[in-house]
This record gives C-alpha cells, structure tokens and sequence, in this order.
C-alpha cells in the first residue's frame, strides 16, 4: 500500500512540472504585487485613521487576490505532488467551497471597483445618478458587505454539493481514509456550474453597462472640449482615462471568457486549452492589480520609489 502510495506521490509528468513552475511564478508575483498595495493603504490608514471609498474597495480587492492566489498555489502544489490527500475527506470539498469564496468575491470586488469609477466620474442629469453621486461613499461599504455576503453563498452552495456528490459517489471499498470515486463531474457538478456561472455573468453585466456608461460620458465631454478649444492638458486626462477604462473591461473581459471557459473544460485534464486558460485566468489578479497601481498616483509614487531604493542598494553591493 505505502508503494501504491508513494509511487501516485512523485508521479508529475513534464506537463505538471510546467503548469507548476508557471502557476508559482504568478501567483508570488501577483501576492507581491496585492501584498504591495494592502501595505501601502494600511500604512496611509494607520497615518489619517481614516479610508475613502476607494481605498476600501482596493485594500478588499488586495487581500481577495493575495489569498486566492496563495490557495490556488497550494492546491496546484498538491494536486501534483500530493494527489492522494484529495481522497482525504473533506480536503477536495474544503478546497473547492475556498477557492469558489475567493474567486467570486475577486469578481465581484473588481465590478464593484467599476461601479464606483462609474457613478463617481460619469456625469448624467437622470436624477437617479445623481442620487447614487451624492450617496456612493455610503453605498460602497454596502456594496462590499453584499459582494462577501454572495460570495459566501456561493461558498456554502459548493461545499455542500460538492460534499453531497462525494458521499454518494464513494464506492463500497476504502482504504481507511481514502476513498476511490468514480465522480462523473460533467454530470453531478452542473448545479456549482450553473450557480458560478450565473454569478460571473452578473458581475460581467454590470462591468460591461459601467464601461459603456463611462466611455460614453467620456466621449461626449471629449467633444464638447474639441469644440470649445480647451486645453491639451485636459484632453489628454479624458483620452488617459478612456485608455485605463478600455484596459481593464478588456482584461475583465479575458477574465470572465476564462471562467466560463473553466466551467466547460473542467473535466479535461492535461489539454493545452485548459493550461492557456489557467495561464490567463492566474494574469489577471496580479496584472490588472499592477495596472491600478500605476492608475492611483499615490501608490505609482510609492512603487517608484521602493524599486529606485531596492536598485540603489542593489547597485552598492
């Protein structure tokens, strides 16, 4: 039994030796890069004893991706070098119900992240706007309290079909704690694909009608100040907006095919699609996180001056 054991231990192919090595290179640089910005908005917390809106949806957004990526990490590790400790109830199900909490609540904090852009620099006469422009700094905790509030949902959901599929799976024969399955996940798992699913496009809808809102109300003012000559200065601001606006919906976007994606090639394992998707979808915390970086000035002008520090000290040695 201890050889059947240690022979399944050690048994990574050339394909799980490289989706390893990918998946560790980003996931420790997107958990620098989180890590860099809870840092930098709990040091200005301790300084002014206060947070704006906008520093509490990033420093939630920060700590959602940092721990979804060290999960992901850790259950990529031991899927590879420690296949059997999935057999071990209720390891496969605790896994699942985590990354499922992290992820939507990484989805759902980014759209809220959107909305907040939206209602604070789009500009409509519709009294409704102005009635979310005048209240968005009460909404906004409201909003974050909802996103972990469903997310949560989500968790409990999985857990409990993924537990549920588990037991009524398990063959009549086990060796103490570990289980042979013979799961059909296709099949059994369609209720956590479908309620994920329906989670992803809503938070996706509502970063789609936000950008458009946006970008229209960009492009109008843009027009407005081609026509009345206003400065160079103010027009490169819109366009530098409209540019981080297109950027982010077209990584968000990326994110969410690479979801869906994920729910329909689930069961497929070692096929070059789903390592493209997995490449893309580990990106998208690390690298849209970078881009919000070099969008605050605050955090572009401590990152800027870390890295010159580190190179300074590098270059004495």
């Amino acid at each position: 039994m201890e050889a059947c054991y240690s022979q399944e231990k050690f048994n990574a192919t050339s394909y799980d030796v490289m989706a390893m090595v990918i998946i560790t290179l980003q996931a420790f640089a997107g958990m620098w890069i989180n890590t860099f910005i809870v840092f930098v908005l709990c040091i200005a917390w301790i300084k002014k004893k206060s947070f704006n809106s906008n520093e509490k949806i990033l420093l939630l957004l920060g700590c959602s991706r940092f721990w979804y990526l060290c999960i992901t990490w850790v259950y990529s590790f031991l899927s590879i070098i420690y296949p059997w400790c999935f057999y071990v109830h209720p390891i496969p199900q605790l896994f699942a119900a985590i990354q499922s909490f992290l992820n939507s609540s990484n989805l759902w904090v980014s759209a809220c992240l959107f909305v907040f852009y939206c209602i604070k620099i789009a500009n409509f006469r519709h009294i409704f706007f102005i009635y979310l422009k005048v209240k968005v700094d009460r909404i906004v905790p409201w909003l974050l309290l909802g996103s972990v509030l469903l997310s949560l949902v989500i968790c409990i959901l999985v857990y409990s079909i993924a537990d549920e599929v588990h037991c009524n799976n398990l063959n009549s024969t086990t060796l103490g704690k570990f289980w042979k399955l013979s799961v059909r996940m296709d099949k059994h798992f369609f209720p956590i694909f479908f309620i994920s699913g329906f989670g992803f496009a809503i938070a996706f809808t509502a970063v789609m009608f936000s950008a458009l809102l946006l970008l229209l109300c960009l492009w109008r003012h843009k027009r407005k100040m081609q026509t009345n000559s206003v400065k160079n200065h103010s027009m490169d601001a819109h366009i530098k907006a409209m540019k981080s606006i297109l950027s982010f919906f077209l990584i968000y976007s990326i994110n969410f095919t690479c979801l869906v994606l994920t729910l329909i090639y689930a069961t497929k394992k070692e096929n070059p699609v789903t390592f493209l998707i997995l490449v893309f979808q580990y990106a998208f915390p690390g690298v849209h996180s970078l881009i919000l970086i070099f969008s605050n000035p605050k955090l572009k002008k401590t990152l800027l001056r870390t890295l010159s520090c580190v190179k300074c000290k590098v270059c004495i040695r």
